[in-house]
């Protein structure tokens, strides 16, 4: 697979007062070509550290990286002829109208919306009734789709986008799913990071980020088919009771909260369900116990106790 990003042990750290805090730990990972990859993890992860130094806009303090081919401290000018980024903080003239704005951005560029109307055609529709409406009385979808816009007016062969749905309603953010599936079909290569477990199936592959390290790197399903214990939904009458019962558990190996259940593995894999059953109901007087499938935020938490 050809490669349009392509990063190799990548590192920045950054000094406060006396204290020096490492965002990226040598991040190793390749996006290819017409490629969906989500960069999936918390707040503090290291996601919008990374964005900014392959956007140029951060030098790394050591490592190597290419976007579409071009290296990121010797071609800059050249990368950023090539991208567009969405950052994750809406940054475009809250003062200037839709319109205003995408022509604003698209002067930049030395295009106009006219010329590249059928790559952002079925975002901008959405947003077209509202153009001379100021982008700050915009809501947050249209906002989501405004930027979107302005970071494709020149057509860039990568696209940067993070934490876009951050905010947004869960409609809106569905819509703006389906709307990179259709910018990855026009070719465009995408990088995209997300705190949202549940967006990351829905990506090519995705990497799993903690504190500045890449956890893993694999499709959505290979990521839950590494998840190498049997899972069990547990659920009571009393769930945070439970969860401080199931802890104290010497057969339990980890117990998180995962909406109405807790989320439980038990460190002999062999146990049978009629064991676990005697094991776990005299805990709780309403208790409900069924085998279950990994999900990727199962997965997430797996890695983080390794």
């Amino acid at each position: 697979m050809t490669s349009a990003i392509q990063v190799d042990q990548v590192s920045k750290s950054f000094v406060s007062g006396k204290e020096k805090f490492t965002a990226l730990k040598e991040i190793t990972l390749s996006v290819g070509k017409g490629e969906l990859f989500g960069l999936v993890g918390p707040d503090g992860a290291g996601k919008t550290t990374l964005f900014r130094i392959l956007t140029t806009l951060m030098y790394a303090d050591s490592g190597f990286a290419t976007v579409d081919g071009f290296d990121i401290v010797r071609d800059f000018k050249e990368i950023r002829k090539r991208v567009g980024y969405m950052p994750g903080k809406f940054s475009l003239y809250p003062d200037l109208s839709v319109a205003e704005n995408l022509a604003f951005f698209a002067t930049l560029f030395d295009t106009s919306l006219r010329e590249n109307y059928d790559l952002v055609k079925p975002i901008y529709q959405q947003i077209e009734p509202f153009e001379k409406r100021k982008a700050g009385a915009l809501s947050g979808g249209m906002k989501q789709k405004l930027a979107l816009s302005c970071a494709l007016i020149h057509r860039p062969s990568v696209l940067f986008l993070d934490e876009p749905t951050t905010g947004v309603d869960a409609v809106s953010r569905k819509e703006f799913w389906e709307l990179l599936r259709g910018l990855q079909d026009a070719g465009i290569s995408i990088l995209v990071s997300t705190p949202y477990m549940d967006e990351a199936s829905l990506c090519d592959r995705v990497a799993l980020m903690q504190e500045g390290r890449v956890m893993g790197i694999n499709t959505p399903e290979g990521i839950r088919a590494n998840f190498a214990m049997p899972l069990y939904a547990v659920r009571g009458k009393n769930m945070y009771r439970l969860m401080q019962q199931l802890l104290k558990l010497e057969a339990v190996e980890s117990c998180h909260p995962f909406g109405q259940h807790h989320h439980v593995v038990f460190r002999n894999s062999s146990m049978s369900m009629e064991e676990i059953r005697k094991m776990v109901i005299p805990l709780d007087d309403d208790m409900e116990i069924s085998r279950i499938e990994p999900t990727i935020e199962d997965s997430f938490m797996a890695l983080m106790n390794q």
